[in-house]
This record gives C-alpha cells, sequence and structure tokens, in this order.
C-alpha cells in the first residue's frame, strides 16, 4: 500500500516530536489509537520506518573529524573488503557506487593522525587498490528527511475518507529537521 497524506502527517509528528507516545500523537493527529498503531505497524512493515533508535553525534563521542574515503577494489573482491569495512568501528557508512570508486565509507576520527590512521588500515585491507580521502570542513545541509516526507504528502493527496486536513504541528508550512 502506498504511503497516503496521513501517513505523511504520522511521519512528520515522529520526525518532529519523536520522544512523545503513541496516545499523545493520536489526539494531535485526531485519529483512535488503534488506527495511528495499525498505520505504524504496517509502516514499519513496509519498510518505511526502519528504526527507532537515538541519533548519536560522533563529535560529542570525541570523533570530531568526518572524512569521506573512496576506496577503489581489486575486481571480484567488493563483499570480502565490504566485510572488512564492517569490522572498523570508525567507519559509520558503507555504500557501493558507479563513477571513480568502488566504496564510499563515511568515517569519524578523533583528529587527523588518528584520519590517516584509519586510512592506512583501510589500505592495508586485502583487496583494497587505493582510496581517496576528502576531509568534511562544514555540514550545510544537515541529513534530514522532513521536507521529502513533506512532498510526498503533498503528491500523495488528500487521505481517503478525510478532507485535506491542514494547520497544527502536522500541516501544511512546517519545517524543521528531521
Amino acid at each position: 500500500m502506498p504511503v497516503d497524506q496521513l501517513d505523511t502527517r504520522i511521519l512528520r509528528l515522529l520526525l518532529e516530536q519523536p520522544r512523545t507516545s503513541v496516545r499523545e500523537y493520536a489526539r494531535v493527529l485526531g485519529i483512535a489509537r488503534g488506527t495511528l498503531q495499525a498505520r505504524l505497524d504496517r509502516l514499519e512493515r513496509d519498510g518505511v520506518i526502519t528504526g527507532t533508535a537515538p541519533s548519536l553525534s560522533p563529535a560529542a563521542l570525541g570523533h570530531p573529524v568526518l572524512a569521506f574515503v573512496h576506496v577503489e577494489v581489486t575486481q571480484g573482491r567488493l563483499d570480502e573488503v565490504g566485510d572488512a569495512l564492517a569490522e572498523v568501528p570508525e567507519i559509520v557508512e558503507a555504500f557501493s557506487t558507479t563513477g571513480g570508486g568502488d566504496l564510499l565509507t563515511r568515517v569519524v576520527a578523533r583528529d587527523n593522525a588518528h584520519l590517516e590512521d584509519l586510512v592506512q588500515t583501510l589500505i592495508s585491507i586485502p583487496g583494497v587498490v587505493r582510496t581517496r580521502t576528502e576531509v568534511a570542513l562544514r555540514e550545510r545541509v544537515r541529513y534530514r528527511l522532513l521536507p521529502l516526507v513533506a512532498a510526498v504528502g503533498r503528491a500523495a493527496g488528500p487521505t481517503p475518507g478525510q478532507g485535506t486536513g491542514g494547520g497544527g504541528p502536522t500541516g501544511p508550512g512546517t519545517g524543521g529537521g528531521g
């Protein structure tokens, strides 16, 4: 079942107020708690909601340096190298990509010397041909999904059996992160 406007109102509220109870969400949305729970269950089952863990700051955990390391891999060894990357705790994400490298990793480090040590660790992994590192200077757009959820909601149109809604914390014009 595709995401409809009520689903996007629910998702927006989850992003804007992540520590609120299901009962309070239902009250704010003006729907029955059972309806909300059924929607949440379906959104989880369909893979729209992928977790409820808190968002943590690597910088606050003592790793303020952020870098993107492109990794070129010997042909046929992508899975093996990917498994090895998963063993390096400072690699917080890794994606196979097209373009100049085979893998793109997001790496956090305590300082530049630690970053250099991490790059040397990556280079020593069997199957890694070379790396290219780009250090992030400043975050310009924080990871967010709220604008995407809002756009999906506008495209979905009204939920069957409901008006267009509007106003309130989940209505049009609500900005913010998420």
